[in-house]
């Protein structure tokens, strides 16, 4: 499989994304997308691992952007990007979702038209093979824009999504992962990759310092000017109580706007909800004239870590201007402009 994905990779130009660059149109980029935010050190990380997440991050790209550059709708090349991140078992999404406490796969998405700002969720599913397919089937055959659970589940199969058993994402990795959470201490919670076991004593449910936030997003601004923004996770490892983080939530952890941008965040969700950072950014576009860049640093790198949290956002304007903010070590990122060039990177360069 590996051989693959790197065949794809050497079909496309690849190199190094500047962290937190804003670059002006004369090439426009067309999409954007991230795979996880946090303690992503290169020195942890193996030659054949790094390559095969890039390669899994350009093989996403390259699916987006067909469907672009054929004229198609930036809610279609979403869509496909998030599809191949969460048939990946190398992301917390989908296939290589991480389990709860219970040893179970519970997993969430979010959608987000642009032009019509129509949008749609799941939170907690568990048989859903591609949940970003299930949130945009709320979106579009539905009246609601959130269902979860057992009933966000019974939606999907009438309106005929691929359903699987709770075993198809089953992965040995995330298995180990809980146990080793599990053992250190019954009541902590990690997000995925997390590199560091020592947290703070928190709330009931929670006592962490988490380094790794382990969710998949893709931002995109097609031909006919609409943009489009898709979120999906499986939270955190040795999560409790049907906990749901920011991705699900409109305004929280995705949001788009034909008027401002397109967002997907990836972080500490707690502290994305309270604080509605997708809308926040688009807010301060919309009524105080910032930037793209201004208005998603001004909530990645002040209001999240004043608050303690950590992550970062992705994030394409209505001009094609583009903006990645983290304030950890590391973000899985990657985007790819209208003449078809593809940038990935990894670390904090």
């Amino acid at each position: 499989m590996l051989s693959v994905f790197l065949t794809t990779a050497l079909l496309m130009t690849t190199s190094t994304l500047p962290v937190n660059d804003t670059v002006t149109a004369k090439p426009k980029y067309v999409m954007v997308i991230h795979g996880g935010a946090g303690t992503i050190l290169k020195s942890q990380m193996t030659p054949e691992k790094e390559q095969a997440y890039k390669t899994a991050l350009e093989l996403a790209l390259r699916s987006g952007y067909t469907i672009l550059q054929k004229g198609g709708s930036s809610l279609d090349a979403v869509e496909a990007a998030i599809r191949v991140m969460e048939d990946s078992p190398l992301f917390n999404a989908g296939k290589g979702a991480v389990f709860t406490h219970e040893g179970k796969n519970e997993m969430d998405a979010a959608i987000m038209n642009g032009k019509t700002l129509a949008a749609g969720s799941v939170a907690g599913v568990t048989v859903i093979r591609n949940p970003i397919t299930a949130a945009r089937a709320v979106m579009e055959k539905s009246q609601h824009v959130m269902l979860t659970g057992p009933g966000a589940e019974k939606f999907a199969k009438e309106a005929g999504l691929e359903i699987v058993d709770p075993s198809y994402f089953y992965t040995e990795e995330r298995w180990k992962a809980l146990q080793k959470v599990k053992a250190a201490d019954e009541n902590k919670t990690q997000l995925d990759h997390d590199a560091d076991t020592t947290h703070k004593t928190s709330r009931l449910g929670i006592k962490n310092k988490d380094n790794k936030f382990g969710t998949v997003g893709a931002v995109a601004l097609d031909k006919q000017g609409n943009l489009a923004a898709a979120t999906s996770t499986g939270g955190m490892t040795n999560k409790k109580y049907g906990r749901v983080g920011d991705a699900p939530i409109i305004g929280a952890g995705t949001y788009a706007n034909n008027a401002t941008c397109a967002i997907s965040c990836t972080g500490w969700g707690e502290f994305f909800i309270r604080l509605c950072v997708a809308k926040t950014v688009s807010d301060l576009m919309e009524y105080r004239n910032e930037t793209l860049q201004q208005a998603a640093n001004e909530l990645i790198m002040n209001k999240v870590p004043a608050l303690g949290g950590d992550g970062g956002l992705i994030a394409i304007d209505k001009n094609g201007n583009i903006t990645m903010p983290f304030n950890t070590a590391g973000m899985y990122r990657g985007s790819v402009t209208e003449d078809g060039k593809i940038e990935v990177a990894i670390y904090k360069e």
